[in-house]
């Protein structure tokens, strides 16, 4: 009797636990690009990347300008003047390949840096609007996938009225 009794207690707690908890959905992508900061994020990247481009252009003419003056003074230099020069283009040359190598790293760093207070705002919505709505946990659903997920938990549209941010409305409705 003792055994039954301590199941049932058993079971009842479990579904009382079970039933504690409350899973949502958010689409924090989705609500980045809705951002109006993302905009001034990708303004931003840009000039930077055009900034690197220019000095990426400038290092390449500066490269050019020296071959052509090599190969028209190559004639009259002496063996010791050549190879400096070719010692100088040489460096010149692998200069210009560390900053191509580097540019791309230094473009998704310079993004991170933007991005990062705009993540660190929607997190914060996204906790806002979870302890109000009192979810348990809430699982992001951009680069995941799930087998089901039931639309009534995704709290995307409340962490974006939450942010002040304007719901597009979705043309043909």
């Amino acid at each position: 009797m003792k055994s039954k009794i301590i199941c049932i207690a058993f079971a009842l707690i479990s579904s009382i636990s079970i039933a504690q908890s409350k899973v949502g959905t958010v689409d924090s992508e989705y609500i980045i690009n809705l951002m109006p900061e993302t905009k001034v994020v990708s303004e931003r990247s840009q000039n930077y990347g055009a900034k690197l481009d220019s000095s990426f252009t400038i290092k390449v003419e500066t490269y050019k300008a020296k071959i052509e003056a090599f190969k028209k003074n190559e004639k009259t230099l002496g063996e010791l003047a050549k190879q400096a020069e070719y010692k100088e283009l040489a460096e010149m040359e692998s200069d210009i390949k560390k900053y191509q190598q580097n540019g791309n790293q230094l473009m998704q760093l310079k993004q991170d840096e933007l991005m990062r207070p705009l993540y660190a705002k929607l997190s914060n919505a996204i906790a806002t609007v979870a302890k109000a709505e009192k979810y348990t946990q809430i699982l992001t659903i951009t680069g995941n996938e799930f087998a089901y997920i039931d639309n009534k938990f995704d709290i995307t549209e409340l962490v974006l009225k939450n942010l002040g941010i304007a719901i597009p409305v979705a043309e043909g409705k």
